[in-house]
């Protein structure tokens, strides 16, 4: 998307919004004839999975089993047909069915027809939030959501499923409510009159699930639970007994609701609830998605499928449904199963409605406990002890945010426990992001890339850092703390290198760190150097003036920067003198001298006019004037293997200590030029001299480096 033509960008914008609509079209245009028979098998494996699936879970939230079926309809079409994944398959879950059901609690009660309404309202509030989300392109949000928040509101949601079930396998009257522990008191106060028939039933059918999932894992231990348990419950009469059944579901299409969504006070009430259930089942609904993109290899559109699951709840909140999410089960069925194309799950909603029309009365006839010792299995597979174990070892922050999440689902109204794991994550994420390591780098062993060794000791002169993150308003402090401490504990170092690879973003708080850090360091005599920048980065430095600030030959190039650094930058004279160390591979071949030299303060040195000094080719033209007399004395301060690695012809090799310690029997009444490698050490012997008296004093600028980028001869020893 371009940003340079305001007209462009707007018609750019109003086109892929137009796009999320037109979504069936291109899902219709794509289908082909040889998908239909593989589409037509997965929607029927998937219709018979669902179907149990749906009426349970409307239980969890304390709504009839039709009310399931018909939510199960209307979203999985929506939701294929406006998604972006081929397989997602949407409609009631077990973690939006507890959030709905804790939200609802605090303003209606279960079984009257506010409760009903409201449940449709929920689900109205719900779509609009995910459709704004995925109509403003926000579906980059849900990647800042951990998913240690998911494990642990799972976890949590899995045993309030089981607690709240009890009542209904127990078949005894407690006040409902949406806290954990509250429930657990009610139970234990009525644990006198629980119904044995019930109890049987409700056992019978977990023990079942359990065995057919053990012995006969390709059945479908649900549907097969069901059907026998619904049998047993017939032949046996035991509705007569007390034992409560579903009772009539209704037959036909799903009727629309008449809701009050202009209630701005019940809208109020619904509110905190809404937005918890909108980002759980967004991180819930595009999870899914990624683990079937892992298999399948299809490419997810986020906002492409917010915007289907935003409409999916608008349309199941409008025809009498409730709140749904993407559900794992379903979705893999449906992938396992064949499903070439979104139309299978388009089929297993048709499916549903056909057997919801044959078999209505049979349906009638399941026992409520039945589905409750479901729901309990379900509970209890919902809390995966590998994962939280997985999360565990690997993650000190993800564990503390599973933990807090699981505390917070089990203590805390659910809405506010998925707020928790949220603001947890968020937390951890801006703790992380505002804290970036600041590494100080070092040579390996061969001298072939900087790594983190702080064992090993550091240059003098030159101080490496790498900073692991961005440059935003949240981190500088974090990251200039860290310099300083650097500094502090490396004072001598006047010159810092910063490797900027892993800095992806600097906004104005980052450049005006960048130049205090500029203004210290060119305070105490050194200078800040930058590698790695990249162009994003760059750019931002260019529009704030920074690159000028710090000049342009301060971005150095990553292979060439020690280098650059080493021979351009760096005091030999303390290279040689002052450091003992051979901390760069360009220091291995430099001599180490043992003499004990008072070295002239740079700053002063460097304080040479332009008028003592001379070019190379300026002083070639004065070695061949004649005569010889007129030629200035030249003298190289080197040490002798620098000098015998290469000097100029007819010099005098004369090294700074001899100079600085005395005149050398140098003539006051001739020219003399020094030479070193850079011209550093050349201008501290000039200050030296002055001092002395002499005043026919020049040096070569750039030393022998410029002498031999100028081409000119030179004698090897």
């Amino acid at each position: 998307m371009t940003f340079d033509n305001p007209q462009s960008l707007a018609k750019e914008l109003f086109v892929e919004t137009r796009s999320f609509f037109f979504r069936p079209f291109d899902i219709i245009r794509g289908f082909r004839a040889e998908n239909l028979r593989y589409d037509l098998l997965a929607g029927l494996t998937v219709a018979v999975v669902m179907l149990p699936q749906a009426m349970a879970y409307a239980l969890i939230a304390e709504l009839p089993p039709q009310i399931g079926i018909w939510s199960v309809i209307v979203a999985s079409v929506v939701g294929i047909l406006w998604g972006s994944s081929r397989f997602l398959h949407t409609g009631p879950t077990n973690a939006a069915s507890l959030l709905v059901l804790s939200t609802l609690l605090a303003v209606a009660a279960p079984g009257t027809p506010q409760y009903l309404a409201f449940a449709g309202v929920m689900a109205v509030m719900v779509g609009l939030i995910r459709l704004f989300m995925g109509l403003a392109r926000m579906g980059v949000l849900v990647n800042f959501v951990a998913d240690s928040v998911v494990v642990g509101f799972t976890a949590g949601a899995g045993i309030l499923i089981c607690i709240n079930q009890l009542q209904h396998i127990l078949r005894v009257e407690i006040e409902p409510t949406p806290m954990f522990i509250q429930t657990l008191y009610e139970l234990a106060l009525v644990n006198d009159t629980v119904h044995f028939p019930s109890l049987l039933i409700g056992g019978g059918t977990i023990v079942l699930m359990l065995v057919v999932k053990r012995v006969r894992p390709s059945w479908p231990d649900a549907l097969t639970a069901i059907l026998v348990m619904t049998l047993v419950s017939w032949v046996f009469r035991l509705s007569q007994h007390g034992i409560i059944v579903v009772g009539e579901i209704p037959r036909g299409l799903p009727p629309i609701a008449k809701l009050p969504l202009l209630d701005i006070h019940l809208i109020r009430s619904l509110a905190t609830g809404a937005l918890a259930v909108a980002v759980i089942g967004l991180v819930e609904a595009m999870s899914i998605a990624r683990a079937i993109t892992a298999k399948s290899g299809e490419r997810i559109d986020t906002n492409q499928e917010f915007v289907g699951q935003g409409l999916a709840n608008i349309a199941a909140g409008l025809f009498s449904g409730y709140t749904c999410s993407g559900s794992f089960t379903r979705t893999a069925v449906n992938y396992a199963s064949g499903a070439r194309s979104p139309m299978s799950v388009i089929f297993a909603a048709l499916f549903v409605v056909a057997i919801v029309a044959a078999l209505a009365p049979l349906a009638s006839l399941i026992p409520r406990a039945t589905l409750a010792g479901l729901l309990i299995v379900i509970g209890i597979r919902l809390v995966d002890t590998k994962k939280m174990a997985s999360v565990w070892r690997i993650s000190r922050g993800d564990t503390t945010i599973m933990i807090a999440t699981f505390a917070a689902t089990l203590l805390l109204p659910l809405e506010f426990a998925v707020l928790t794991g949220i603001l947890v994550s968020f937390g951890r994420h801006l703790a992380e992001t505002s804290t970036p390591q600041v590494q100080r780098l070092l040579p390996d062993e061969n001298f072939e890339e900087l790594i983190y060794v702080p064992e090993n000791p550091e240059c003098p002169q030159l101080g490496v850092l790498t900073i692991r993150g961005s440059l935003y308003f949240g981190a500088t402090v974090h990251v200039e703390d860290e310099i300083r401490k650097h500094v502090d504990a490396y004072p001598q170092q006047k010159f810092l290198l910063l490797q900027m690879q892993q800095v992806n973003r600097c906004d104005v708080t980052g450049l005006r760190m960048l130049e205090t850090l500029v203004d210290q360091t060119r305070r105490r005599g050194g200078d800040l150097y930058l590698t790695g920048v990249h162009q994003a980065v760059w750019q931002r430095m260019k529009l704030g003036g920074f690159d000028l600030l710090l000049g342009h030959n301060h971005f150095l190039p990553e292979d060439t920067a020690i280098e650059n650094l080493f021979y351009k930058v760096l005091d030999p004279a303390i290279c040689i003198y002052k450091c003992p160390l051979r901390v760069w591979s360009h220091c291995q071949t430099l001599p180490k001298s043992d003499r004990l030299v008072e070295i002239v303060d740079l700053p002063e040195a460097q304080a040479i006019p332009a008028t003592s000094m001379i070019t190379p080719a300026e002083l070639w033209e004065l070695l061949g004037q004649e005569p010889v007399a007129d030629r200035p004395l030249v003298v190289d301060v080197r040490e002798k293997p620098e000098y015998q690695v290469g000097h100029i012809p007819d010099v005098e090799l004369k090294p700074m200590p001899e100079l600085l310690g005395s005149t050398g029997g140098l003539p006051k009444d001739r020219d003399i030029v020094f030479v070193c490698r850079t011209g550093r050490r050349s201008s501290r012997v000039i200050v030296a001299l002055q001092k002395r008296g002499y005043h026919r004093l020049r040096m070569l600028n750039g030393g022998m480096m410029a002498w031999r980028e100028a081409g000119l001869p030179q004698v090897i020893e």
